[in-house]
C-alpha cells in the first residue's frame, strides 16, 4: 500500500516491519568497522580521557543535528537520495547522485575489508599466523612490499571470502527491506554487541588491562587547547555515525508517519558512541596486556589504529594470551559482523537510487549496484595491491568526497532553499515533541558548515600540496587513486543527473507538517 506520507499517486514504497526495526538497522549501519579500529587510536592519541569531552561535544554540535537533517529529509520526502534531493529542488538533484556514488565507491573497498575478518575468524581458531602475524598478513593479502604501485596480480586467499559478502549483501538487499535487510540488522546486531561484550569482558581480566586502561583514559587536559584534537573529534563523530552521504537518509524514507525521529535519533547516535568507547575499553585492555608481556608501555606499541591494529597487532596479542583462539574468533567475528552490517546499508543506497530512477525492482536494483562493484573490488582491492589502492581510495573519498557532501547538503537545504524551518517543523510534528527548536537551525545552517569547511579546506590544501601520504605514496598513484576516483565520481554523478526518471518522481506532495501534528 502507498505509503502514509506520500500523496494517492504516489508509487507504492517500502516500509520498515516497525520502529524498532528501523532503529536496530540504524545503529547497525552506524556500528562499523571505523568503531572498532579507529576509534581507540584516535581518542588516545588526542589526550585520552579529555578527548572525550570535544567528542560528546561533537556528539552534540554536528552528529546528531545532521543526523536529524538526514532524517527528516528522508521522511518528508519519501526516496532515495536522488530522488530526495530533487524533489527539494531539481538544482540538487546531483547532490544525491553525488551520495550513491560515493557509497558506490566505498562499497568496493568495504567488502574486501569485511571479507579479511571473515577469513581471520577461521584462522583464529588455529592461530594460523604463528609467530609472525605482520608476516602473515602481508603474505594472506599478497601485498607487494617491493614496490607501492598498482598491480592487478589476483589474490587467491581473498576471492572466497569476498564472494561470499557480496552474495550475502547483494541477497539482503534483494530480499527487500523488511525481509533483508531488517531481519539481517534484528540477527547481527544483538549477536555482535553480545560477543562483544563478551570479549571486553575477557579483556579486562587480563593481566595488564588496568594499565591499557589507564592509557586510554588518563586525560590530558592540555590538549584541549590544540585545535586538531577538535577536528579529530568532529570527524571521528561525523565518520561513524554515517551520516550526510545518503545511508540515513535512505534509511529513514521507508518509515511511517508516527516514527518518533527525534527519539529514535538519540537512541542511535548514544549508541552508537557507547559501542566506541566499550570499543576502546576491549581493546586498549588487550593492548595493556601485550605491552605487560613485552614489559614496554602502551604509548611504546605500534600499531594501535587502523588495519595495524586489527591484522597484525591484535594477532599478535592473541598468540600470547591463554585461550587465544576463542579471544580471536569473537574478535574476528565481531568485527565481520559489524562490517556486514554497514555494508548493506551502503549497498541500499545505491540500490534504492537506480530503483527509483530506472523502475526496477529490488532484485534488478540491488544486481545492477552490486555487481560492478563487486567486480571493482576483485580489480582493485582483491590484489596485491589492494592495500594500498584501499588506503588512498579510502583517505579521498571520505576526507573530501563526504565532507563535501556534508557542506554542500547543509548550505543548500539551509541557505540556499531555507527548508531547514519547514524540517524543523516536520520533526516535531513526527515526534510528537517541540524539543527541535531553532538551535537546529542555527547549526545545521552554519556552525556545522563552518567547521566542516574548516576540516575541508585543511586537508584538500594538504592533499593537493603535500600529497596524502607523501612518505608511502608517489604524487601520480595518488592522482589516480585519490582525485581520479572523485573525478570518475563527478562525471558519472552528471551522468545519471541528465539521465531522465523512469518513475513519476515529480509526481509527488509531502504531507504538511500541521496535518502531520493533528494525526500524531
Amino acid at each position: 500500500m502507498p505509503s502514509p506520507t506520500s500523496s494517492p499517486g504516489d508509487p507504492p514504497r517500502e516500509q520498515w516491519g516497525s520502529q524498532l526495526g528501523f532503529l536496530i538497522a540504524a545503529i547497525g549501519s552506524a556500528i562499523g568497522l571505523g568503531n572498532i579500529w579507529r576509534f581507540p587510536g584516535v581518542a588516545y592519541t588526542n589526550g585520552g580521557g579529555a578527548f572525550i569531552v570535544p567528542y560528546v561535544m561533537a556528539l552534540l554540535m554536528v552528529g546528531i543535528p545532521v543526523l536529524f537533517l538526514d532524517y527528516s529529509l528522508g521522511h518528508r520526502y519519501r526516496g532515495s537520495a536522488p530522488a530526495v534531493f530533487r524533489r527539494l529542488s531539481r538544482r540538487f538533484e546531483w547532490l544525491g547522485w553525488w551520495q550513491v556514488l560515493v557509497c558506490f565507491v566505498i562499497m568496493t573497498y568495504y567488502a574486501v575489508i569485511v571479507a579479511w575478518a571473515l577469513r581471520y575468524t577461521v584462522f583464529s581458531f588455529t592461530m594460523a599466523w604463528g609467530e609472525d602475524a605482520k608476516g602473515f598478513f602481508y603474505d594472506f593479502i599478497g601485498l607487494n612490499t617491493d614496490a607501492v604501485d598498482y598491480s592487478a596480480a589476483p589474490v587467491s586467499g581473498v576471492v572466497v571470502p569476498l564472494l561470499i559478502v557480496w552474495a550475502f549483501g547483494l541477497v539482503v538487499i534483494a530480499l527487500g527491506v523488511t525481509n533483508g535487510v531488517e531481519r539481517a540488522n534484528k540477527i547481527f546486531l544483538p549477536l555482535l554487541v553480545v560477543m562483544f561484550a563478551i570479549l571486553v569482558v575477557r579483556a579486562v581480566c587480563l593481566p595488564g588491562a588496568a594499565e591499557g586502561l589507564n592509557a586510554l583514559f588518563t586525560p590530558n587536559w592540555s590538549a584541549l587547547g590544540d585545535y586538531r584534537v577538535w577536528m579529530a573529534a568532529f570527524g571521528q563523530i561525523f565518520f561513524s555515525l554515517s551520516v550526510a552521504f545518503g545511508i540515513m537518509l535512505t534509511y529513514s524514507s521507508y518509515l511511517d508517519r508516527r516514527a518518533d525521529l527525534v527519539g529514535t535519533g538519540l537512541v542511535a547516535g548514544f549508541a552508537n558512541s557507547s559501542f566506541e568507547i566499550l570499543a576502546g575499553i576491549g581493546v586498549f585492555a588487550t593492548l595493556g596486556y601485550m605491552a605487560d608481556q613485552q614489559g614496554v608501555a602502551v604509548g611504546d606499541l605500534d600499531g594501535i589504529s587502523g588495519v595495524s591494529l586489527s591484522f597484525i597487532t591484535f594477532p599478535t596479542v592473541i598468540s600470547q594470551m591463554p585461550g587465544g583462539a576463542l579471544f580471536g574468533v569473537l574478535f574476528f567475528a565481531s568485527f565481520a559482523m559489524a562490517g556486514l552490517t554497514s555494508f548493506i546499508s551502503i549497498i541500499q543506497v545505491v540500490a534504492a537510487g537506480l530503483a527509483e530512477k530506472f523502475g526496477l525492482g529490488t532484485v534488478k536494483a540491488s544486481f545492477l549496484a552490486g555487481v560492478p562493484s563487486a567486480v571493482l573490488s576483485f580489480v582493485l582491492f582483491a590484489t596485491s595491491s589492494g592495500l594500498y589502492d584501499l588506503d588512498v581510495v579510502d583517505a579521498f573519498i571520505n576526507n573530501i568526497g563526504v565532507v563535501a557532501s556534508a557542506i554542500i547538503m547543509c548550505v543548500g537545504v539551509g541557505l540556499v532553499l531555507r527548508r531547514t524551518g519547514l524540517l524543523r517543523r516536520h520533526l516535531n510534528a513526527v515526534s510528537g515533541t517541540r524539543v527541535i527548536g531553532t538551535w537546529w537551525q542555527v547549526l545545521v545552517c552554519a556552525v556545522v558548515p563552518a567547521l566542516l569547511c574548516f576540516m575541508f579546506v585543511q586537508t584538500a590544501w594538504a592533499y593537493a600540496h603535500g600529497g596524502y601520504d607523501s612518505t608511502s605514496y608517489a604524487r601520480g598513484f595518488e592522482a589516480v587513486f585519490g582525485w581520479g576516483m572523485l573525478l570518475v565520481c563527478a562525471v558519472a554523478t552528471a551522468v545519471l543527473t541528465v539521465i531522465g526518471w523512469r518513475t513519476p518522481v515529480d509526481d509527488f506532495a509531502p504531507v504538511d507538517p500541521d496535518e502531520l501534528e493533528e494525526a500524531h
